[in-house]
């Protein structure tokens, strides 16, 4: 049996189609094949472009760190000057902390007295001593608390003095005590005989002094220029 010509033209025509439509599919093919290969081909580039900067990076940390490590050898103390800057940091920020604390409660205070209330008692809180052209006494053996206390009193305008706190040393203590106009005295780390002395001294005299029983207890003094 022969197939009719309109049987065939049929044919013919369905055949044209699927070869329209797979050459429109191998197109879509070919584009995205182009499409991967560019995208791979970027991407390649960037993962060259980042291991060549974490190469330049750990290089520069490694320069960074002989550098380091040379300007170490080169200051010695250089690590203790370090931790002793950002000490000082600190307890410049403590102090300037507790200024600001002592400003607003003298403003409650004012506004409470004229109110007619009574005003707050400031037991428990340390005085605030104004250190500005006046000798301050520093006894105690704590270096490190001696250097910072010595660095606040000399940025408030005042003169610093020190002491060891050694009971042999009393004649020269006892003059260090003459010339001051305050004395902080580290109770923990003296002797007894000074730390007697220094009392003695102070309640005799009237001299305003500041006695601590351990180094870090200096953080809580609140000292000031005068205005």
């Amino acid at each position: 049996m022969h197939p009719s010509s309109s049987d065939s033209h049929d044919l013919r025509r369905e055949h044209a189609a699927l070869l329209a439509a797979y050459g429109q599919a191998q197109s879509h093919c070919s584009r995205l094949l182009a499409a991967q290969g560019a995208r791979i081909l970027y991407l390649e580039e960037e993962a060259m472009r980042l291991r060549a900067a974490v190469i330049a990076r750990d290089t520069a940390l490694a320069w960074a760190r002989e550098d380091r490590r040379a300007l170490e050898v080169s200051i010695p103390g250089l690590p203790k000057r370090a931790a002793l800057a950002r000490s000082v940091t600190q307890l410049m920020e403590r102090v300037q902390a507790l200024m600001r604390e002592r400003l607003a409660w003298q403003g409650r205070s004012a506004g409470e007295r004229r109110a007619g209330a009574p005003a707050p008692s400031p037991a428990g809180r340390p005085a605030a001593i104004a250190l500005s052209r006046k000798s301050v006494l520093c006894v105690g053996k704590d270096a490190m608390a001696l250097a910072l206390t010595r660095k606040v009193v000399e940025m408030a305008g005042g003169r610093y003095l020190g002491h060891s706190g050694g009971g042999a040393d009393g004649e020269a203590l006892e003059a260090s005590l003459v010339e001051a106009d305050l004395v902080i005295c580290q109770t923990g780390c003296v002797s007894h005989g000074a730390y007697w002395r220094v009392k003695d001294h102070c309640a005799r005299t009237g001299k305003q002094c500041v006695l601590v029983d351990k180094p870090e207890a200096l953080n809580a003094l609140r000292l000031e220029r005068e205005t």
